[in-house]
């Protein structure tokens, strides 16, 4: 794996994120289609693409392996638009409690998802 790392690391931080953002693109229809789009598939992306993040940030690999599996990965594979847009459809569908509770599930879960992430590197 050293090999793999030294060669990642003569590559250009866009070549490293283009990588990575595509196998987060696919990795992130993947679960839409598992789920059939909506709500719960962006949850679940937003979610598990902390727990992810969180656990790239924790195991602090080299700057190239950070760059391809935190930006490319899992700014790929996570949505924070579709998010958005759920939340403002609900506002302006006249459904605030809608609204609020799925930004506070989301944020809430989110958190949880990093810190999940983080502690299990430190379990390794």
């Amino acid at each position: 794996m050293n090999g793999a790392v030294t060669a990642a690391g003569h590559l250009p931080p866009a070549v490293l994120v283009g990588l990575g953002g595509s196998a987060g693109a696919l990795a992130r229809y993947g679960v839409d289609t598992a789920f059939g789009g909506g709500r719960r598939a962006t949850l679940a992306v937003n979610v598990a693409g902390s727990v992810a993040l969180g656990a790239v940030v924790a195991a602090s690999p080299p700057a190239a392996v950070a760059t391809a599996l935190g930006t490319g990965f899992c700014g790929a594979f996570t949505t924070f638009s579709s998010f958005a847009v759920a939340v403002a459809e609900d506002t302006r569908d006249g459904r605030p409690d809608d609204a609020v509770r799925y930004a506070a599930v989301t944020l809430g879960t989110a958190l949880v998802g990093v810190a999940v992430g983080t502690a299990l590197i430190g379990a390794v």
